[in-house]
């Protein structure tokens, strides 16, 4: 096994069941108590979106394999970087310039502009003990949960809109009538 390989087994992801989520929002809640200190949604690292009654979905960073928030980070040294040890994209606050280039480079939107310092935020896996998976498994809903990152899968395929995820979702629980909640 090549040491590319060997420095990658350690990494974790956040796999998540939508069909799970009760949208209680406890994971938002633990997470911004973690980094935050205080109950802060619009800071938690993970969101839950409800664009349509009864669909409420987690959206967390998806770890990307090859991580394009990171590379269109226009900065030198650049502010975004992967944490060898779990794989989570981390933010040097002291260097983001808030351009929002890692927003757009993310093909599900996920990075976000902290309310407080308008520096880039994203989900770092609270150092490799996620918080809000602690939260969704101790409620027993289950919709998220840690599993260890297999370095041949494409995780980027789970980074989506919520909108695109939601609209799925709708077709299978509501069928034809969708397209009017859509």
């Amino acid at each position: 096994m090549s040491s590319e390989k060997r420095k990658k087994i350690g990494r974790i992801w956040i796999a998540r069941d939508f069909y799970s989520c009760s949208g209680c929002r406890r994971c938002e809640v633990a997470c911004s108590l973690h980094h935050e200190g205080k109950i802060w949604p619009e800071a938690s690292r993970i969101r839950v979106f409800m664009l349509i009654p009864t669909l409420e979905i987690p959206h967390v960073c998806s770890q990307c394999h090859d991580y394009p928030c990171v590379e269109s980070c226009p900065t030198k040294p650049k502010a975004l970087f992967v944490d060898k040890k779990t794989g989570a994209v981390i933010v040097n606050r002291e260097v983001c310039t808030s351009c929002r280039l890692c927003i757009r480079a993310c093909p599900g939107n996920v990075p976000f502009l902290h309310p407080s310092d308008n520096k880039a935020t994203i989900c770092d896996l609270c150092g490799g003990d996620p918080q809000c998976v602690k939260a969704c498994q101790e409620g027993k809903w289950d919709a998220l949960w840690v599993v260890k990152k297999a370095f041949d899968v494409s995780y980027k395929l789970y980074s989506r809109k919520p909108s695109e995820t939601v609209k799925e979702m709708a077709y299978r629980f509501y069928g034809d009538k969708a397209e009017e909640l859509i």
